[in-house]
């Protein structure tokens, strides 16, 4: 069976973004929880890259996938990912270890996979206070 659990630190906690809202339609909030890496701005979104600096970490919400290998299949071609998608993919899906009140858990994540030279960091590591204050 594959991975239920998903790490969402960016647009898919936007309420008024369609694929938040299908998400919060076919998922259930499992914690807060948090990556060891960085967040950049890309514009309209965020893009987390891993980085091996624990002082840095990008804050976000796992949910649990209720159809998981569905679900994924339509936020992979949300976030560019596959092999059907223009390459090098714009984001990749990996499962990390997040961390959470109670340990590190297995989640499926989406990090960016091109070149972040040049652009904004965000170094709260939390997106939606970014957006808010911007």
């Amino acid at each position: 069976m594959i991975n239920d659990l998903l790490f969402v630190y960016g647009s898919l906690l936007s309420a008024d973004n369609e694929f938040a809202k299908y998400l919060s339609q076919n998922a259930i909030f499992y914690g807060d929880g948090k990556l060891i890496g960085k967040l950049y701005d890309m514009g309209e979104y965020p893009g987390a890259i891993l980085s091996d600096d624990a002082t840095y970490d990008i804050s976000g919400s796992i949910v649990r996938l209720n159809n998981p290998e569905q679900v994924l299949k339509i936020l992979d071609d949300y976030e560019s990912f596959g092999e059907d998608q223009e390459q090098p993919n714009l984001f990749v899906r990996e499962l990390l270890p997040v961390i959470t009140s109670d340990g590190a858990i297995n989640c499926w994540i989406y990090l960016y996979n091109l070149s972040v030279a040049g652009l904004p960091e965000i170094r709260s590591g939390n997106y939606q206070s970014y957006i808010k204050q911007k």
